[in-house]
């Protein structure tokens, strides 16, 4: 390569995937000259990106001095970590280094609804869009979930519902004016970052140039730190101040209130599960914010029955019902979804979890499990960690495959219990994602739920 080649081009897209196709389109269309750059020698989309973007020029797994010489910005994909030694190149030789959220916020023309939490910020955002949606307003919906945020700017649209990862926040320079929220904080990605505290402050940059902070009541890391000068709307399970979100008992009728008033009764949400009352509030809460009917809002909250894979229920068989919460991949998750479907009376709960560990504290699990969990099923390489965490607490099976553990579990349920799928790792050990691992454990189930089918008609 000779410095010639590289003439004005001083920006790089650093990482072809979906994120960097986004930014590559929105060069494009501007007709801003780019260098698509990547790490590896041969990335899956390498041949579809030369296809897509003709003019532009590629650099693969080497990156000569003429290279960081030439390149002022570089647009970095977030599954890059900030310690990758390009990067470190990069910031040495004074490269500019940004995130696709840094380019969202400059363009977009329309109210922004930021969101990020470690739990239920794809049931969040969604819920959000839904209720956007049913008033009427035109409103583009992803980030993190769904579409690249790049890929959804138009002029025509009146609200954006973006969801935000630490991955993608760690770059993040302004969120102009946004309603931005953290949902909930627990140790998540600590393969990525040292500590939970770099977690947090990665989370944290979502408050920066935010208009308005939404926070979790009972969650004190939710709230925006000494240096983010942003007013604060608050959700939580209990009862609320006048202006928030929160929980009240009337009658013996529990209510979500807020605004100083009574807006639905628990029992009419269609989201299963008691922690995902919160996941309503912040709903209500947010969308409230950018002056969402109220009315549209409640409607909504009657009809949303959540994302595949959260939650989900897949059947109820012989009084026993059957939840698919694959995407809970780490802890928290976990012990929320635990919480949503234990009894105070008694165990009801039949855990199937493991496979990939992301390095949580698993003894975090110990107290949820001893308190609501009879039996645990384990699976993939995490289970023997599994095992030697919660085999005190309760009785524990490892186990070879996802049907095992469905019919294991089946064997094991009485009347009124819970099958929960939600294990606390990452499914890439046995798994293309956690949306094959669901998909797997819903076959089995339904196998099942055939089998008893036919053995009550015959």
């Amino acid at each position: 390569m000779v410095r010639t080649e590289w003439n004005s081009i001083s920006l790089a897209i650093l990482g072809i995937g979906a994120t960097g196709f986004s930014v590559a389109k929105f060069f494009e269309r501007q007709d801003i000259p780019f260098v698509f750059a990547d790490t590896r020698s041969n990335p899956p989309l390498l041949e579809e990106a030369k296809q897509k973007y003709p003019k532009a020029r590629f650099v693969l797994e080497r990156f000569d001095e003429h290279f960081f010489e030439s390149i002022e910005k570089m647009v970095v994909s977030p599954g890059i970590p900030p310690d990758n030694p390009i990067l470190e190149v990069a910031r040495e030789k004074g490269i500019k280094l940004i995130g696709d959220v840094t380019i969202f916020f400059e363009h977009a023309r329309a109210p922004i609804i930021a969101i990020t939490g470690s739990n239920g910020k794809s049931t969040v955002t969604s819920l959000i869009g839904a209720m956007a949606k049913k008033s009427g307003k035109k409103v583009g919906i992803g980030g993190n979930l769904g579409p690249p945020m790049l890929d959804l700017l138009d002029k025509k649209t009146e609200l954006y519902v973006i969801e935000l990862s630490s991955f993608q926040l760690e770059l993040a320079e302004d969120c102009q004016g946004a309603v931005s929220a953290i949902l909930n904080l627990s140790p998540d990605h600590l393969d990525r970052y040292e500590s939970f505290e770099h977690y947090h402050s990665a989370k944290q940059r979502i408050f920066i140039g935010a208009v308005k902070a939404v926070v979790n009541r009972q969650d004190v890391k939710t709230y925006p730190s000494s240096k983010h000068n942003v007013a604060v709307t608050s959700f939580g399970v209990d009862l609320p101040e006048a202006d928030d979100f929160g929980l009240c008992d009337q009658l013996d009728e529990l209510w979500l209130v807020g605004s100083g008033k009574r807006l639905l009764r628990a029992q009419d949400l269609a989201l299963m599960g008691k922690h995902n009352m919160q996941n309503a509030l912040a709903g209500l809460a947010l969308g409230s914010c950018v002056g969402l009917p109220e009315d549209s809002m409640i409607e909504t909250l009657k009809e949303f029955r959540g994302l595949p894979h959260r939650c989900e229920r897949v059947a109820y068989i012989d009084r026993v019902l059957y939840i698919d919460d694959s995407k809970a991949t780490n802890v928290g998750a976990v012990c929320a979804a635990i919480s949503g479907f234990s009894m105070i009376s008694r165990r009801n709960i039949i855990l199937i979890a493991g496979g990939q560990s992301k390095h949580d504290d698993f003894g975090a699990l110990r107290d949820p499990v001893r308190k609501s969990v009879k039996y645990c099923l384990l699976l993939g390489q995490a289970s023997y960690e599994l095992s030697q965490t919660l085999g005190d607490v309760v009785p524990v099976r490892c186990m070879d495959t996802i049907e095992e553990c469905v019919a294991s579990a089946h064997a094991e349920a009485k009347p009124d219990d819970v099958v929960l799928l939600s294990p606390a790792c990452a499914s890439f050990d046995m798994f293309l994602d956690f949306a094959d691992r669901g998909a797997q454990f819903q076959r089995a189930v339904r196998d099942i739920d055939n089998q008893y089918s036919s053995r009550e008609a015959s």
